[in-house]
């Protein structure tokens, strides 16, 4: 994405503001590069310290402007993430900053576990299932982590509160796929 180190500069910005200020970084149209960041797009961002998780926040449907999306996503991943406390100013600097941009997600009807496994390509697609009111996702670097199907999709049911084998029975759930261009 052009100007992508835009972005990564904008979270790390409104992380930074947020720490000093207490309030939501504002950004005026003047400060934004071009028209493609204030296009309504979704994006999750992810800090790493030394290699490890240390918060990771998103929106699945482009609901704002890229731009808004960044920071709120920034500040939720470093503020809000129930699996880690919140960042402190001494950590800033370790933070290692990805932000991933979504497409919209597509529903994708899957008939059988085979057409599942058929489908679903590796390293290029980020995954949601549904089944009720239990709903998930793994972003397409996920595969990183998980690069066989059966484990990426039992632990994508496990993060949803199903059965890890739950995916074997696809007539009962919904998938979306989507991509993520990644920025870092």
């Amino acid at each position: 994405m052009k100007n992508g180190k835009f972005l990564v500069d904008l979270a790390r910005k409104a992380i930074l503001h947020y720490l000093e200020k207490h309030e939501v970084l504002e950004i005026l149209p003047e400060d934004v590069p071009n028209k493609e960041m204030t296009e309504k797009r979704a994006c999750f961002v992810t800090l790493m310290k030394r290699g490890e998780l240390r918060g990771c926040i998103g929106s699945l449907e482009p609901v704002r402007p890229l731009v808004f999306d960044v920071i709120q996503n920034a500040l939720n991943a470093a503020f809000e993430d129930p699996r880690f406390y919140p960042v402190i100013r001494d950590e800033i600097d370790d933070l290692e900053i990805e932000i991933s941009v979504l497409t919209v997600p597509e529903k994708i009807q899957i008939k059988s576990k085979e057409e599942l496994l058929e489908k679903l390509v590796p390293g290029k697609h980020g995954l949601i299932i549904e089944k009720g009111w239990n709903r998930a996702t793994f972003l397409p670097s996920v595969w990183d982590q998980l690069p066989g199907k059966d484990e990426f999709l039992s632990r994508l049911c496990s993060k949803a509160g199903l059965g890890h084998d739950e995916w074997k029975k696809p007539e009962k759930m919904q998938f979306y796929f989507y991509e993520a261009e990644k920025i870092s």
